[in-house]
């Protein structure tokens, strides 16, 4: 599974109504599109676990401190799940908020994500411009 978390300015109560209205069926976690995964996570729900200081630096300068709580969006494995992924972070971001994913420490904004800016070679969600990158020989 490939993930991402998001940061939302939106509330809580207004994060849960929205993926209940994705998700109507299920919850805890919400299956949005048949392919992506989310949870809730808060702190107490070790949502830092494993999380490289490089992240901290970008993203609490774009969000002015470190949330406490974030939504976790896992895209299933058998499935590209880009298109899906993005129409979903863009509808959580609506109000404001960022995104971070696997691929890079970059925090994402919504018009970041809709313009395709790239950020150290990478577009969000790039896990075939990652993937290329690992795979490429080195020049020394």
């Amino acid at each position: 599974m490939r993930s991402v978390f998001v940061f939302p300015r939106l509330d809580q109560a207004g994060i849960v109504a929205a993926l209940d209205a994705l998700s109507p069926s299920q919850n805890e976690p919400w299956l949005v599109e048949d392919v992506l995964y989310c949870w809730l996570k808060s702190e107490d729900d070790h949502l830092y676990q494993g999380w490289e200081q490089e992240a901290d630096e970008h993203l609490i300068p774009a969000i002015g401190h470190r949330p406490d709580w974030a939504i976790e969006i896992e895209v299933s494995g058998r499935v590209e799940g880009t298109g899906q992924l993005r129409r979903l972070v863009l509808t959580l971001l609506e109000h404001g908020g960022v995104v971070t994913d696997d691929f890079s420490d970059h925090a994402w904004t919504a018009s970041e994500i809709r313009s395709h800016a790239r950020y150290e070679g990478l577009t969000f969600f790039d896990f075939r411009g990652s993937y290329n990158r690992l795979t490429q020989p080195q020049a020394w």
